[in-house]
């Protein structure tokens, strides 16, 4: 890998990981430089990614910044930058509620079973989870996963975080996702979870995610109250 793209993601991770807080000052071009060994040149190009990832703000004469999104009226954020975080971590600081609707076994229809790239006759994960913030619903999860790809989860991991369970017990890589985003009604069902008592759209984001090896491993439909989340995103020329 290139070095100022390798030091890019490392930043990146930290950012990810919590390391690094919004509003927090990274560390300056010359302690970056002996850090890693590398050239300023190569920590310039590394921080400009970053930039131009929205991820990171320079300041004239105070040095580079960890960027800070205002969320008024206390909407969530879902960003690109932290897609693979999970609701729990990107809800960090705040008390976290999980309700376990439904934690099954089953055989996928044909549709899954082709996002999922298995067959009709192997068998999934068939869960749906309303999660809350600091007892604010906010979002209803339908998740399908491969047994064979995902082995031993439990109802312990799907009240916490499943994600946490893949990348820090499984050893396994999340690598990318394929979304769609779009305007939807609730169901009763959803009215229900989300304690909704009036006309209110949710935001539904169609997920098929991949590990580093390109092997699907999870297809989602996550429904979230519409007064309660921002996409928020970055386009890079």
């Amino acid at each position: 890998m290139i070095k100022y793209q390798a030091i890019a993601d490392d930043i990146k991770k930290k950012i990810t990981d919590g390391k690094y807080m919004p509003g927090d000052q990274l560390s300056l071009e010359k302690e970056m430089c002996e850090e890693y060994g590398v050239s300023r040149i190569t920590i310039k190009r590394a921080v400009d990614q970053l930039v131009n990832l929205g991820l990171v703000v320079k300041r004239r004469g105070s040095g580079t910044f960890v960027k800070s999104i205002e969320d008024e009226e206390d909407i969530r954020e879902l960003s690109m930058a932290r897609q693979f975080a999970g609701f729990a971590e990107t809800n960090r600081g705040h008390e976290i509620g999980t309700v376990v609707i439904k934690f099954d076994i089953d055989h996928p229809s044909k549709e899954v079973a082709a996002k999922l790239q298995i067959t009709t006759e192997d068998f999934v994960y068939d869960i749906i989870r309303a999660r809350s913030a600091d007892d604010q619903a906010i979002v209803i999860e339908y998740t399908k996963m491969p047994i064979q790809l995902i082995a031993g989860l439990k109802k312990e991991h799907i009240e916490s975080s499943i994600y946490s369970y893949i990348q820090d017990k499984l050893h396994l890589k999340i690598q990318s996702a394929h979304r769609t985003i779009r305007a939807v009604m609730p169901t009763s069902l959803e009215k229900k979870y989300l304690k909704i008592d009036k006309e209110l759209p949710l935001l539904e984001i169609e997920q098929v995610a991949f590990l580093d090896d390109g092997s699907p491993f999870e297809y989602s439909i996550s429904r979230h109250r519409g007064d309660k989340i921002a996409f928020k995103t970055v386009s890079i020329r």
